[in-house]
């Protein structure tokens, strides 16, 4: 197989497109989750609008930020961010909320402040649901990057649409290749990190007793 001179610069290109719209898309994802916690309206509304975000096609996403912001980098950061949106509000959301009343009551009971109740009990509660979002929206945002070479972003999405353009298998593998092994890394990466910070995380019933 005949390896593309600029494959490696393609793959740098690629990684910090995918893992620029991830970082975006947790640090809007996560305050609004703590919003839709404490505001039956705000959690009405993000998670509608977060929804229907996720319900429009990954191409007219792409194609709709063109007239908004243009084509190249900067615009597919964007497009992929807002696809990336969903799994993380959704599942940070769950794992928040859905924590036992009985743990709460109790934290209330000893005196702890809203946030220390976020931080203490429901944010180790929510660690396994937000990892998952979090892994399931890099893995998004790595194959929606390919798409955004269409607009202009680089990444090993130019080299696959030119190897389509050309019927030349050998680009076509050279950037595909390199995505799957990505999506692989995503995958484990992330396993690897949520265990590493469970276990030094402390139970909800621990925390409560600590206090």
């Amino acid at each position: 197989m005949n390896i593309p001179p600029n494959l490696l610069d393609a793959t740098v290109q690629h990684l910090v497109l995918t893992y620029s719209a991830l970082a975006i898309a947790i640090a809007i994802a996560l305050p609004l989750s703590l919003a839709a916690l404490y505001s039956r309206r705000a959690a009405m509304a993000v998670m509608t609008g977060a929804n229907l975000l996720q319900a429009i096609p990954s191409f007219a996403v792409v194609a709709i930020v063109v007239p908004f912001l243009g084509i190249g980098f900067v615009p597919a950061v964007i497009a992929i961010m807002i696809r990336a949106l969903l799994p993380i509000i959704k599942n940070a959301y769950l794992g928040l909320r859905d924590v036992d009343a009985s743990l709460i009551d109790s934290a209330k009971g000893i005196g702890l402040t809203e946030w220390q109740i976020t931080r203490h009990i429901r944010l180790p509660h929510a660690y396994p649901p937000l990892f998952a979002g979090m892994k399931f929206a890099a893995i998004l945002a790595n194959s929606i990057a390919i798409l955004t070479a269409i607009i202009g972003s680089g990444g090993l999405g130019s080299i696959i649409f030119q190897g389509l353009s050309n019927l030349n298998t050998d680009k076509i593998l050279a950037g595909s290749l390199p995505t799957i092994g990505i999506a692989l890394f995503i995958d484990a990466s992330f396993s690897l990190l949520e265990r590493a910070v469970t276990p030094r995380t402390a139970s909800p019933e621990r925390n409560i007793k600590k206090r």
